[in-house]
């Protein structure tokens, strides 16, 4: 066997003893929480037993007892919407971001403009947007697609900024004494040091959009996860609620996952490429 089929051979070791140590909590959180709802130690009216999460989520996804009632067989349609949402808000919130970011960050002119009025508005929740939403789009999904939108947005701007500005000097100085100007100093030199900052933040702001879509589907939109997660609370459904709770958690993981791998070869320079 040769040095590099054995230097495979460990890789593949490695990753499956990776996959088994990352399944470890999960598992002891399951058997544990098995075992106090089998055993009652929590009201069942208050804490429902993972098989019976289980069984109507399957349901759900699949249609295979009905257990989940109207909601049977309509996984793939309810995430469907909240994926579109949050792929529509994303883009555009994220896009905004890091253009205005960009802007804030390498010229004073524009961060004397524009940063007092952002940083004024990013403490305010999501939340506080919402009855503003429904009044500006109605019941549907643009207020959803608007709320996604500021969950995006701060995220992509702060980490932009911060990426922006905080380019190593010697770069900078390298790039003038190449003879750069301002426009190939920024594309050229600026924003490819500052691309694991910037992915940073549109990698957050993406967590950000699935609870915003969640919020905005609870109480203005008519499907999607959060209006099961919603409804299934009102009539006091707890497998149902916990069910729409693990699929958001899922899409959410799922999405991110996705993100990496198509910023992988952007980043493939960086700690943060060898890690994607």
């Amino acid at each position: 066997m040769g040095a590099g089929e054995r230097n495979r051979r460990r890789g593949e070791i490695s990753r499956l003893l990776g996959l088994a140590k990352s399944l470890i909590v999960p598992l002891l959180v399951a058997v544990v929480w098995e075992i106090v709802a089998r055993n009652h130690l929590l009201s069942s009216s208050l804490f429902p037993s993972l098989t019976g999460v289980a069984n109507v989520g399957l349901d759900w996804i699949f249609g295979t007892n009905h257990s989940a009632l109207v909601y049977s067989g309509t996984w793939l349609e309810h995430a469907g919407s909240s994926a579109q949402r949050v792929l529509a808000g994303f883009a555009i919130g994220s896009l905004a971001g890091l253009t205005l970011g960009v802007l804030t960050g390498w010229s004073k002119f524009w961060r004397g403009l524009l940063d007092p009025m952002v940083q004024w508005l990013r403490p305010i929740p999501v939340t506080a947007w919402v009855p503003l939403s429904i009044i500006w789009f109605g019941i549907g999904a643009r207020p959803a697609i608007g709320l996604v939108v500021i969950g995006a947005f701060f995220p992509a701007y702060v980490n932009t900024v911060h990426g922006v500005m905080n380019v190593e000097d010697k770069l900078i100085r390298a790039a003038r004494m190449l003879g750069a100007d301002r426009r190939q100093m920024l594309f050229r030199v600026v924003l490819p040091a500052a691309l694991p900052t910037i992915t940073t933040g549109m990698r957050i702001g993406l967590g950000f959009s699935w609870m915003c879509v969640i919020v905005s589907e609870m109480l203005a939109v008519k499907s999607g996860i959060g209006y099961v997660l919603w409804d299934s609370y009102y009539f006091a459904n707890l497998d149902m609620v916990v069910a729409a709770m693990a699929s958001v958690g899922f899409l959410g993981f799922l999405s991110d996952k996705i993100f990496r791998l198509l910023l992988r070869s952007r980043l493939r320079w960086t700690d943060q490429g060898d890690r994607a």
